[in-house]
């Protein structure tokens, strides 16, 4: 049986052998600044949406960016600051900048029920893997309850204010089951997906939301249609790990397995 983390499949699928190199040989590199400031953007949020859960004590938005600081000056893994295109100081500006737009312009529209839900593990036998993760946030909804998941980046937001759900869908679908596995409820409620916008400039610092409907149709397939589950465990039974130099991400500043790899020329 091989676990699969939910934030990596996407990955798996984008280049199997960058995926092996990190999630079973166990290759390393620092993360990179841009990394560490979608971490820390991650977890100031949380401490702001945890504390407003029925029984908390809320936090300020001041408070929970504590939290961030603490994730830029004291991260708990390597960070190459000095391959990014801001410094410690203007990471801190730009994460407390989005952290108090979104908990003033999106938190405050939420009904979450959940945050930061973590499923130690599904195993699904027939296909010989399991999926463990964390979904970022679970929202009640007129449609019933949903996943939230914050994307940051410099392109995480268009220009049209709504945060870009393209290419989300895999991972948005094993949140999904992540979390209805985990809580023991449906999640039927579309995907939503929180963008916030790593710009320097205020303007560029953009907060949105864009939702994903029938995110797991994906993953599950239908009769005589195998779902990208399936073609994950093929995969991974065959050990094809092949790579994609065409990969955007095919480059030493992402890739464990860049200086080696046979698959680039």
């Amino acid at each position: 049986m091989i676990a699969i983390r939910a934030s990596s499949l996407s990955e798996l699928f984008d280049c199997p052998a960058r995926w092996e190199a990190r999630h079973i040989l166990g290759m390393r590199m620092p993360r990179s600044g841009a990394a560490q400031l979608g971490t820390a953007l991650h977890a100031s949020s949380a401490v702001f949406d945890q504390s407003r859960l029925p029984g908390g004590s809320p936090a300020t938005v001041d408070e929970a960016a504590g939290a961030l600081v603490d994730a830029i000056y004291r991260p708990e893994d390597d960070v190459d600051w000095s391959d990014s295109d801001a410094t410690q100081r203007e990471a801190e500006q730009i994460g407390r900048a989005l952290h108090a737009r979104y908990c003033t312009t999106v938190a405050p529209r939420q009904e979450y029920v959940g945050v930061e839900v973590r499923c130690e593990r599904i195993d699904l036998p027939d296909l010989g893997i399991a999926l463990t993760g964390t979904t970022d946030r679970v929202r009640r909804t007129p449609a019933g309850l949903g996943i939230a998941d914050l994307k940051t980046g410099k392109t995480a937001v268009g220009t049209d204010g709504q945060a870009v759900t393209r290419g989300h869908g895999i991972q948005l679908g094993v949140y999904e089951l992540l979390a209805q596995h985990a809580l023991g409820l449906d999640i039927t409620a579309p995907a939503l997906v929180i963008g916030l916008q790593t710009g320097k400039t205020a303007a560029a610092q953009r907060v949105g939301t864009g939702e994903v409907p029938g995110a797991r149709s994906a993953l599950v397939g239908a009769e005589g249609a195998p779902g990208l589950l399936e073609h994950a465990a093929a995969l991974l039974k065959a050990g094809a790990f092949y790579g994609n130099p065409r990969s955007n991400l095919c480059s030493a500043k992402y890739c464990p397995a860049y200086a080696g790899c046979r698959f680039r020329s």
